[in-house]
């Protein structure tokens, strides 16, 4: 069965509805076992949504969110910005990177990630950073893939849950691009 080809594109406030349902998706699979069930319940559609829709009506700084799609179905999320901590040392921030459990290892990950590090480059940031939750060994074994360089950690805040994060750096962009 061939694949249908992918297609990357800007999301648009149009597109909250689908991004909410998958971030959700995603979210959930990923982070059950390393949640409460207190932050695993808050973290829900609605929630979701209103930071989905503030994000595409005000984007911050620098901000890039991309989505994958396969045919008419959103199958990922990538979103880059100015960075929110001083850990990442002034790298651009990698936001968020979504992919659809139905279409992993086909290489929509390192697409999307590949178009951030161009969007960073192309606003002359001397390097892409993220935070992962510790223990989400998968996320981090696929930044490592990448190149990806863990170079200390922090806690991040959080809106609701403040999680201890690994800081994964790329110092040259053309690794992922």
């Amino acid at each position: 069965m061939a694949m249908t080809q992918i297609t990357l594109r800007p999301a648009a406030i149009e597109d909250v509805a689908a991004i909410v349902a998958l971030h959700v998706s995603v979210w959930r699979a990923t982070y059950r076992t390393l949640v409460s069930d207190a932050v695993f319940a808050a973290l829900d559609e609605a929630y979701r949504e209103a930071r989905w829709k503030a994000a595409l009506t005000n984007p911050g700084r620098d901000q890039l969110v991309l989505l994958a799609e396969q045919g008419e179905r959103l199958v990922g999320i990538g979103a880059v910005g100015a960075p929110s901590h001083e850990a990442f040392g002034g790298r651009g921030e990698i936001r968020f990177l979504y992919v659809d459990a139905t279409v992993k290892r086909q290489g929509i990950g390192r697409r999307l990630m590949r178009e951030l590090a161009r969007h960073l480059a192309d606003l002359k940031y001397p390097g892409a950073a993220l935070g992962v939750v510790a223990g989400n060994d998968p996320a981090i074994a696929f930044y490592s893939s990448l190149g990806g360089t863990v170079i200390g950690s922090y806690v991040n805040p959080g809106p609701i849950w403040p999680s201890e994060d690994i800081v994964m750096v790329w110092d040259d962009l053309s690794l992922l691009a």
